[in-house]
């Protein structure tokens, strides 16, 4: 089995997270040349040996444009896509607004479909390539208090079985890796949100059945795997890395 990715280049959204900057960090060290991109500014450390980096929105179609274009014009053509973008919101439907919605929709599910979009043209013309996206467990079961969360990972997941099916004969592999929860600053951020947050911590842990979360550098190894030929004979698929969460 081979995760050798010299030649390739490869763009990760969301660069500047936990998991995002492990991403990074394996793909370049698999030999892969990366552009990281993520709306913080904080992205721009990254930007080293086969790293280049650059501030954008994902969410929006002229930064993802800039995002390609700056990538191709230091690294060549792009042969995969990490979509790593995400926000949550931790409310039910009743207390969500409409603008929390679209934010969370953008974020988790439009950025996929921009950042996919721009990639596949130059992908099918050369009849090859990988996307990977960064679904959840949300992607496929419900969880409390994650309205817009659930909606947008599964709208996400649906996206990555249909362009797994309409791209397939360009040799375009698309799945998705789907995490439980992971000790990442997002995680945090949603357990600041709930009234308990010491009780929430003990809850997700327990709802794993391995009794822990996950660290930043197990989701990156599954992502790792889908963007390189081991995984040759996947795609449409999402890979759950949830310590067990949903074999329950």
């Amino acid at each position: 089995m081979s995760l050798d990715l010299a030649g390739r280049t490869i763009i990760v959204s969301g660069a500047a997270g936990g998991v995002g900057r492990s991403v990074v960090g394996k793909l370049a060290a698999m030999g892969a040349c990366v552009c990281a991109t993520d709306l913080t500014p904080s992205v721009l450390e990254l930007g080293a040996g086969k790293v280049v980096s650059i501030v954008g929105d994902v969410t929006k179609s002229d930064h993802v444009n800039a995002i390609y274009e700056f990538a191709e014009s230091k690294l060549g053509p792009v042969d995969g896509l990490v979509s790593n973008a995400g926000f949550i919101i931790s409310k039910s439907v009743h207390e969500t607004s409409e603008e929390e919605w679209d934010s969370v929709m953008n974020a988790n599910a439009k950025s996929f479909f921009l950042m996919a979009k721009r990639a596949l043209p130059s992908m099918m013309e050369r009849r090859t390539g990988t996307i990977v996206a960064t679904g959840s467990i949300s992607s496929v079961v419900g969880l409390p208090s994650q309205a817009a969360y659930c909606a947008s990972k599964g709208a996400l997941l649906q996206l990555v079985r249909q362009m797994a099916v309409d791209y397939a004969s360009a040799g375009i592999r698309i799945n998705a890796v789907g995490p439980g929860s992971i000790n990442t600053p997002f995680l945090t951020k949603y357990l600041q949100g709930l009234e308990d947050p010491a009780a929430g911590e003990a809850n997700i842990k327990s709802a794993h059945p391995l009794g822990r979360w996950a660290e930043p550098e197990e989701i990156a190894d599954a992502i790792v795997y889908l963007s390189s030929s081991a995984s040759s004979f996947v795609t449409g698929q999402i890979l759950m890395v949830d310590g067990g969460y949903t074999a329950r």
